[in-house]
């Protein structure tokens, strides 16, 4: 992140905290007021989300000291204080993506215990909910699916049923958990997949959609192999 987001992050979470100071004695009916308060407590929600944990006095004493004295008469200079900030983001990201992986496994092991639940040497865990009696596919091919893809909290972030119309999928191009679980599937069949996210997309996670160490579920509808004119039946 750059120096200047961070700084912008830090000034505008000052302002949420001085606003819930002061709020008592302001016109919070003004528009600078109002407008000053939704900043910070927009930006004060993204940190509490990041883990950060901030001395509030120490904060809006060290904004005060850099609005209104010279900068040679602050108690840090600009880089020193910068570094102290990036450190204290790492930190607060490392905390929280160390509580997302504990929480993952203590989901998994649960719901590795829960009937009707296979696990797969790699960790891939489904239960059969309609079990066809068509030809497997194998990874080179393409599939035609239905599908429903949610977080452990049953969020859902992508579902074919909603566009209204199933999918076709090259196996080749998907996460690791589809390319396996997939291959497990007869067509004409419905699982349920709880693909971990050593399977799936790791510690990063995909932007605002999928977090660090996400879990994924995805109910899918095997309906057609496309791209193989001839599969052993299994």
């Amino acid at each position: 992140m750059k120096h200047a987001a961070f700084a912008l992050c830090l000034f505008l979470a000052a302002l949420d905290v001085h606003a819930r100071g002061v709020r008592e004695d302001v016109d919070m009916v003004g528009e600078a007021a109002r407008t000053s308060y939704a900043f910070g407590m927009t930006v004060g929600l993204d940190l509490r989300q990041a883990g950060m944990e901030l001395d509030y006095a120490a904060f809006v004493e060290g904004l005060m000291a850099a609005m209104e004295l010279d900068e040679g008469e602050l108690l840090m200079d600009r880089h020193e204080a910068m570094a102290l900030v990036e450190i204290a983001f790492e930190r607060a990201m490392e905390r929280r993506a160390m509580a997302l992986q504990i929480l993952e496994e203590l989901f998994l092991a649960a719901n590795a215990e829960v009937p009707g639940i296979s696990v797969t040497e790699s960790g891939l865990q489904f239960a059969v909910i309609e079990r066809g009696d068509g030809p497997r596919p194998v990874a080179a091919d393409t599939v035609l699916v239905h599908y429903e893809g949610t977080l452990v909290d049953g969020t859902i972030f992508d579902s074919s049923h909603i566009r209204g119309f199933p999918e076709p999928i090259p196996l080749g191009m998907v996460i690791p958990g589809w390319v396996e679980g997939i291959q497990l599937m007869n067509v004409g069949s419905v699982y349920r997949f709880y693909i971990p996210s050593g399977l799936a997309y790791g510690p990063l996670g995909v932007g605002q959609v999928i977090p660090p160490f996400a879990t994924l579920v995805f109910t899918i509808e095997l309906i057609e192999i496309l791209d193989a004119d001839a599969h052993d039946w299994q």
